[in-house]
């Protein structure tokens, strides 16, 4: 079955950076747009990025010019650099896969703050 694995988030300091990952399982990765969604305290999920299979990239307006989505077909892995963080970037970060847009991982913390 369909697994998407988080990992890379943590606390950093406004202006920080961080690389988040993304491992995933049970589908044939290739074949599929993967995505990075984050969901802030008390409001809804966002869209922050999405890359096609064939590398095509899509960025939320807020985010394009400090945030990089890659992929990696041959680790099934999705990664999502992200460079001068702002407190308002604080969220829960999950990847998910067109292959299944209802599954969820467990997703990462991020914390900006000083």
């Amino acid at each position: 079955q369909v697994q998407l694995v988080e990992s890379g988030g943590g606390l950093v300091q406004p202006g920080g950076s961080l690389r988040l990952s993304c491992s995933a399982s049970g589908f044939t990765f290739s074949w599929y747009a993967m995505s990075w969604y984050r969901q802030a305290p008390g409001k809804e999920r966002e869209l922050v990025a999405r890359i096609g299979s064939l590398g095509r990239t899509r960025y939320a307006d807020s985010m394009k010019d400090r945030f990089t989505i890659s992929r990696d077909n041959a680790n099934n892995s999705v990664y999502l650099q992200m460079n001068s963080l702002k407190p308002e970037d604080t969220a829960v970060y999950y990847c998910n896969t067109d292959y299944r847009k209802d599954y969820w991982g467990q997703g990462t913390q991020v914390t900006v703050s000083s």
